[in-house]
């Protein structure tokens, strides 16, 4: 693809399977963007907060991975397309910043940095498309009339009162998430064909595992900038190595077999597109909002380490794990065609936890949380030596 109406589309060599500098560069948008999510979630948690932080991660992570997608089609280093990620950039800190207040005075804010960088971003790809390749030019033109009608409904919410907002949001996110099921169906053109674009999935896959680094390293920078604000109470120190510790382990659950398994699967489908939507779209949605939510947990932790668990921190200290154990127990499955039993032992005894609540600290159900997650790690890896000493 060296002519010039292939120009802007990735190329067809080994180098362009790795993550460049300014696809990273670009990532670190949402290092903020977690930071803000974490903060406001630890400042007032409840049941309604927390389903308002739910349409939040579903919203960073589509426009996280639809970016990623198009970067994927895309030789991200070539000018247009930085300057494109440049101002995409910029976007996503007018995201972050309006974040926090969205569901108050920053809700249009919000509404028009996502609706633009869900936009611009599409017609940039179909304009990059429009002379190299037809099939993938039409899908594009599907894709942008699906996010047309989410980002109406996205800027309604903006504009609406804000007990009334959340539906346009629900609404909004719903359509996004139901058009890649649907193949972006529309009227006049139909449904994309199921293998329509050039999907590399090494390339997705690393870049979705650098993904979840940046989520585990904002766990660990809230983390240890909580610790700092608490360094009089005795228990600190614990809860700082538990809390570490519980990063570590999600860190190996993830890496350790998963990640490799999903991009040697990714890469070697007869059906790329159909499996990077399986194991990354959708399957990495749990896992990252897992890792997100256990960071507010470890934060309750350190500022609460004293006294008894109310029903809503277990639910970040116990419910992140489980999210994340049910996203690696997708991604695993669909990954390998065999389901890790461990994970879904550990998400039995995460939901068994519930019952504690009432007679435990918040420090204790941190540990309950972090002790399953290394049952979980040890039982795996047990598991695995041997199977390998099995084939051998």
């Amino acid at each position: 693809m060296t002519d010039g109406k292939h120009y802007w589309l990735r190329k067809d060599d080994k180098q362009a399977t790795k993550a460049n500098f300014p696809e990273l560069f670009f990532d670190l948008v949402f290092v903020f963007a977690f930071i803000q999510l974490s903060e406001t979630l630890a400042a007032d948690f409840s049941l309604g907060i927390a389903a308002e932080a739910l349409i939040f991660i579903f919203a960073l992570w589509w426009v996280w991975i639809h970016t990623t997608w198009v970067t994927n089609l895309l030789d991200a280093e070539i000018e247009p397309v930085r300057i494109l990620l440049f101002g995409l950039m910029f976007l996503g800190v007018i995201l972050a910043i309006a974040l926090p207040r969205a569901f108050q005075d920053m809700g249009l804010s919000f509404a028009l940095a996502y609706s633009a960088m869900q936009i611009i971003r599409s017609l940039f790809a179909l304009y990059a498309f429009r002379h190299a390749d037809r099939a993938s030019y039409v899908t594009f033109q599907r894709i942008t009339v699906w996010l047309s009608v989410s980002s109406a409904l996205w800027i309604a919410g903006g504009l609406s009162e804000q007990s009334v907002r959340v539906y346009f949001w629900i609404a909004a996110l719903a359509i996004e998430y139901i058009a890649p099921i649907l193949r972006y169906r529309v009227p006049g053109l139909g449904a994309a064909p199921a293998e329509t674009l050039d999907i590399n999935g090494e390339h997705m896959a690393e870049r979705c595992a650098l993904f979840v680094i940046i989520a585990l390293g904002e766990t660990i920078l809230t983390t240890g900038k909580n610790a700092s604000s608490h360094l009089e109470s005795s228990l600190t120190p614990l809860v700082l190595f538990v809390a570490f510790l519980s990063t570590v382990l999600m860190w190996w659950i993830y890496f350790h077999d998963g990640q490799e398994k999903a991009a040697d699967k990714a890469e070697e489908s007869s059906e790329p597109q159909a499996t990077a939507n399986h194991l990354f779209t959708y399957g990495h949605l749990p896992i990252i909002a897992g890792i997100i939510l256990t960071a507010v947990g470890e934060d309750f932790a350190l500022s609460h380490a004293h006294e008894h668990a109310t029903l809503a921190q277990a639910f970040a200290l116990l419910g992140g794990p489980i999210l994340f154990l049910s996203g690696m127990i997708w991604v695993k499955t669909h990954s390998t065609k065999h389901v890790p039993w461990s994970h879904c032992a550990g998400i039995a005894v995460l939901v068994a936890c519930f019952l504690l609540v009432a007679s435990l600290t918040t420090v204790h159900i941190q540990m309950l949380a972090t002790g399953s997650l290394l049952a979980v790690a040890i039982w795996e890896y047990v598991a695995l030596r041997r199977f390998a000493h099995a084939a051998a």
